[in-house]
């Protein structure tokens, strides 16, 4: 029996404890006597508990609340739960409203929340505002009308523009916009001297084309950090050029070099099929001469005289060196 209320003991004890923080929980005591002694009045149960059962951490937003009445910032606390709960960094908020308000910058709370929300470091953005940043491009490449290659480093000096900075470009679209001006006046430039003997002309050229036009920024200077001689692109193309154009004339050799051999062999077959003939021909002789010896259209003085003549037109061949045609020439005996 003393067992039974020894356990039953316990568990009553285990009950007021887990009641107790849970308690706690939902009523952040520490948190709301925090507020009091900091001038911010908050109801226990209706603003902090409420906040609890909203699912909104009241640390999130009594700490901020804090900070910003410190600072003479006004701040109401159902704002701050609405861009809480919308997703938003209510600390970096505050933090950015004091800064711009030390600054003496005109920042209200809903431009702020609206810069938040989209994305961007609103406090990151106050601090530029007022102290601007440098951004450095990457080299870019140009040539100039000599054909000189050059590669340029610019260092672009920006202010934030906290009206432009819900919808405007980032520094991807600065370091872009700055590296196409910087590309069209070292192309522009009739020498690749002339850029380096000024390089400020780049600087000036690109700063008077409004470059900042639709972006969150605003440039307030362009300084050229360095400027390199490259490749001598415009003698490159050319010697590319006389290389394709060799290449042509070297197509084209082999082309009518291919058309003579053609014609060469056409000739040649063109020869061999006459003198196949001739021999064809002269294979038909000693049958001629045979039948008109039967025919009796042949005398044998006829026969010898034709002899005659072929031993003559031998000789005169064998005198000229143009043996083939003596040894084509002669016909067999009948």
């Amino acid at each position: 029996m003393e067992n039974l209320l020894n356990l039953g003991s316990f568990i009553i004890i285990l009950l007021i404890l887990f009641g107790v923080i849970l308690l706690l929980y939902f009523v952040p005591v520490r948190l709301w006597i925090t507020a009091i002694f900091s001038g911010v009045h908050l109801k226990l149960f209706r603003d902090l508990v409420g906040m609890r059962l909203r699912r909104v951490p009241p640390d999130r937003i009594v700490k901020p609340l804090i900070t910003a009445h410190k600072a003479g910032i006004p701040a109401e606390t159902p704002k701050l739960e609405a861009h809480f709960l919308a997703g938003g960094n209510v600390q970096q908020v505050i933090n950015a409203l004091i800064s711009a308000d030390k600054a003496d910058i005109d920042l209200p709370f809903e431009r702020a929340t609206a810069i938040d929300l989209a994305g961007r470091d609103v406090f990151e953005a106050v601090q530029v505002s007022v102290n601007p940043k440098v951004i450095e491009t990457p080299p870019i490449s140009a040539i100039a009308k000599d054909g000189i290659q050059l590669r340029a480093i610019a260092r672009v000096t920006v202010r934030a523009n906290i009206e432009r900075l819900v919808g405007g470009a980032g520094e991807e679209t600065i370091i872009a916009r700055v590296g196409e001006g910087i590309v069209s006046t070292i192309g522009s430039s009739d020498s690749h001297a002339a850029v380096l003997e000024n390089p400020d002309i780049i600087s000036k050229t690109v700063l008077a084309k409004g470059l900042d036009s639709g972006t969150a920024f605003e440039i307030l200077s362009i300084d050229i950090a360095d400027v390199d001689v490259g490749e001598n692109i415009g003698a490159k193309l050319q010697t590319d050029q006389a290389e394709a154009d060799l290449q042509v004339a070297r197509a084209k050799a082999e082309e009518r070099r291919a058309a003579a051999v053609a014609l060469e062999q056409e000739m040649v077959a063109r020869v061999q099929e006459a003198r196949a003939r001739v021999v064809e021909a002269e294979a038909m002789v000693p049958e001629a001469i045979a039948e008109a010896f039967r025919k009796g259209q042949l005398g044998v003085m006829d026969y010898y005289n034709l002899r005659n003549i072929e031993a003559d037109t031998d000789m005169r061949s064998a005198i000229s060196g143009d043996t083939e045609s003596s040894s084509e020439g002669k016909a067999p005996p009948s």
